[in-house]
């Protein structure tokens, strides 16, 4: 049976001036369904990139993406965006709410763009697990970085999609909020079967994986597996308890 996910031999190069400067070597994974898989690595090592060129946003200059079966290059502009519709969570570090509109109105515009009806029996579930429950009729700015992120992933998850692609989502986080978020995306991982990777720089946070792969110089360096996974937010864990 083929993973759900499949990168092969993925190349990038920016040009920064006069200067070509490689950001994916040749870099090649697979992914299982159902799986939580943390790319780690320092600034620079491309991780970002191979996050965006998973999730389709970015074209390689070389090497193919593969979703469920579907190539990334075999599809157009449309076909590709409606595959992120339909299969495809984002989590960004820098939240990218719409901040004319409340809480409820960010998590409910995923459903909007992808054409479907918000499901309000799952959309309070996940907004309580999440602590954010009574702030959605406020707007960013009257939010804490935490109650924005965790509205972030609220937005990713409420259409139930196959995939959950998170950047740094703990990045701009205290302690506290970084365990609920952590918490949610191994529960969605664990609960609903979402297959998710998260890029992050913390290796506390990377303990959260099944599988951490590690990125340096636009190459996999190492991947290791981690069965014996435990909360390390013992706080985060009991907030979520259903």
């Amino acid at each position: 049976m083929s993973s759900f996910i499949v990168a092969r031999e993925l190349r990038k190069t920016y040009r920064v001036g006069k200067v070509d400067v490689p950001a994916l070597r040749g870099i090649s994974l697979s992914v299982e369904k159902g799986e939580f898989v943390t790319i780690v690595g320092p600034s620079g090592s491309g991780k970002s990139t191979l996050f965006y060129m998973l999730g389709g946003l970015t074209r390689p200059d070389s090497g193919s993406v593969i979703i469920d079966g579907v190539d990334f290059a075999a599809l157009s502009d449309g076909e590709r965006t409606r595959l992120r519709k339909s299969k495809i969570g984002f989590v960004f570090q820098k939240f990218n709410l719409l901040p004319t509109l409340s809480a409820r109105s960010n998590i409910e515009i995923a459903s909007d763009i992808a054409g479907v009806k918000p499901d309000s029996e799952f959309q309070k579930q996940i907004t309580e697990m999440l602590g954010i429950a009574q702030r959605l009729n406020h707007r960013p700015s009257e939010l804490s970085g935490g109650e924005q992120q965790r509205v972030a992933l609220a937005r990713a998850l409420i259409n139930r999609p196959a995939i959950v692609l998170a950047d740094e989502p703990t990045g701009n986080l205290d302690s506290k909020s970084s365990g609920i978020v952590l918490e949610m995306l191994r529960r969605s991982n664990k609960d609903l079967g979402q297959t998710v990777l998260m890029i992050t720089h913390n290796p506390e946070a990377a303990e959260y994986g099944d599988r951490i792969i590690h990125m340096r110089d636009g190459q996999i360096v190492a991947p290791e597996e981690n069965p014996q996974w435990t909360p390390h937010h013992p706080a985060a864990a009991e907030h979520l308890q259903s």
